[in-house]
């Protein structure tokens, strides 16, 4: 019986796959195209699984040597010399068992070739009566090392020479890995190499300069999600709605593969295969709850990166917009990550999908709570929960005590920039455990923050925004009303921090009708 797969790379006959033929396609043209390319998306993005199934798609019209640099040694690269040794062997291996002719693939091993310069003469050799196929898995274990460097030197000059009719090389090549080889100078930055003066422009300068762009979307459409969803539902028949789920599983992740696999794993083996909208809730906390290798790696890389985890702080809490423009080492390496993508509404950068934006406002909330600023909420879930039904409006009322006892003039700059991240503090314990929120950071602003409650087979659509005048009020009730159109919910919710000096202060909690929708609107 196949299964879900979150670990390693996933077979057809063994596990659940979304359908990828179309981007396979995709693929195939620049291959067909014989172009030189990188597949670099962040970790745990399906790159493996995706060359393995390019390489079946090939194998009858190209020969395929897919290797990879996962389990190589430093000792591999410590020279020219070892370097060519391991590439040969690795080509042959690859070779061996992709069924290519003994009589060819032994050939690839010649314990002469010591240097970059009788590597290129072996290649045009062996490459003269062959298209092949060159895939590099894992390549980030060595692309900040110089000897690589080297080699993608020589690659570039023979992609160059047999454009001209001079040479016989790799029909195409494939890099995968999560940087892109043309950043070589961003990842050697990042893991603190030292970039000699004399190599600088040579890095900025990319040897791998030649490589065409790969634009091919490797997230998961809901239409892909569902092809995988029917083929498990042919073989457990559960009656799910396929359209339903699928576009459900997206609003959650926004196609991140692994995150798709892991909510799709978590309800067939551990929430007894209940296949509906709530189901999908209770796996998303469920995977929130758990601790794995992608969101270790997305929170150590926010603690070992400052200006990341400034840019991301306020992206998702202050709504100070930050411009999405590749170029800049910290847009690019979230941006690499997988942790923001672009708003192209609006040209900023948003947080990639609606977990990470619940994961990333927990983990601040959670540094938060540490600051001497934090003084705990003298308020118990049981306080706003009546027959399993929350009472968002008691919440807010109980909120606006609280932020009365606790702020001080004093502390003026410090609400301006952290408030809304004590409201989500209050928050969180309130409904942790039966519900979970998320912020729409594509929306938010220095003005303006959607929230969106989930809890129990309730949504609350709650908006937290800075008073800035009479103007800004309406604009604010115009926005929310919109938001709740959006998310067909008549009653919406706002909470507005009033920094005026306290003679000029509002102070209000009660329901406005506005349009035939109810608001609550509380002003603090």
């Amino acid at each position: 019986m196949r299964k879900f797969n979150v670990m390693g790379n996933c077979i057809p006959s063994e596990n659940y796959m979304v359908d990828i033929s179309y981007k396979i396609v995709q693929i195939k043209k620049l291959i067909d195209n014989g172009y030189y390319f990188t597949i670099n998306r962040a970790r745990q993005y399906g790159k493996t699984t995706t060359l393995g199934v390019l390489e079946h798609a090939i194998k009858d019209e190209y020969t395929v040597a897919s290797i990879s640099f996962q389990a190589i040694g430093e000792e591999s690269f410590a020279t020219v010399e070892e370097f060519c040794e391991m590439f040969t062997e690795l080509i042959q291996e690859a070779l061996q068992f992709a069924g290519i002719e003994e009589s060819y693939t032994e050939l690839w091993v010649d314990k002469n070739v010591v240097s970059f310069r009788l590597l290129s003469r072996h290649i045009t050799k062996m490459c003269r009566d062959k298209k092949i196929v060159l895939m590099i898995d894992e390549v980030d274990n060595t692309s900040n090392n110089r000897v690589f460097i080297q080699f993608l030197n020589m690659l570039r000059e023979k992609y160059i020479a047999r454009r001209n009719g001079k040479d016989y090389t790799f029909y195409s090549v494939i890099l995968a890995g999560v940087y892109d080889i043309k950043n070589i100078k961003l990842k050697m930055q990042k893991e603190g190499v030292h970039v000699p003066a004399e190599t600088e422009n040579k890095l900025y300068n990319s040897p791998w300069n030649i490589a065409a762009n790969f634009t091919v979307d490797m997230s998961f459409k809901p239409s892909e999600i569902a092809s995988m969803l029917a083929d498990y539902e042919q073989d457990h028949d559960t009656g799910m709605n396929i359209s339903i789920i699928s576009e459900e599983i997206y609003k959650y992740t926004s196609g991140y593969p692994f995150l798709v696999s892991r909510i799709c794993k978590c309800i067939d083996e551990e929430l007894n295969k209940i296949w509906t909208a709530d189901g999908v809730q209770n796996a998303v906390q469920i995977v929130l709850a758990e601790k794995n290798v992608l969101f270790d790696d997305l929170l150590k890389n926010l603690e070992n990166n400052s200006d990341l985890y400034e840019l991301i702080y306020d992206v998702l809490i202050t709504g100070n917009p930050r411009t999405f423009t590749f170029g800049n080492p910290t847009i690019d390496i979230g941006y690499i990550y997988g942790i923001i993508k672009r708003n192209t509404q609006f040209n900023r950068a948003a947080v990639s999908n609606r977990i990470y934006e619940i994961l990333l406002a927990d983990y601040f909330i959670s540094k938060d709570e540490a600051s001497k600023n934090k003084k705990p909420a003298n308020i118990l879930p049981r306080d706003v929960v009546l027959n399993g039904r929350f009472d968002m409006e008691l919440c807010l009322r109980k909120f606006a005590d609280h932020y009365a006892e606790i702020f001080s003039e004093n502390d003026e700059k410090f609400w301006e920039r952290h408030g809304r991240l004590i409201f989500l503090s209050y928050l969180r314990p309130l409904i942790n455990g039966q519900g979970f929120y998320h912020i729409e950071s594509q929306f938010t602003d220095l003005r303006r923050m959607d929230i969106v409650v989930d809890y129990g087979n309730e949504q609350f659509i709650v908006e937290l925004k800075i008073w800035n005048g009479e103007k800004y009020k309406q604009e604010a009730y115009e926005q929310l009303l919109g938001y709740m159109e959006s998310k067909k919910a008549g009653m919406g919710y706002l909470l507005t921090f009033d920094f005026r000096k306290e003679a000029n202060k509002e102070r209000k909690a009660d329901w406005i009708e506005l349009e035939g929708n109810r608001i609550f609107e509380v002003i603090v």
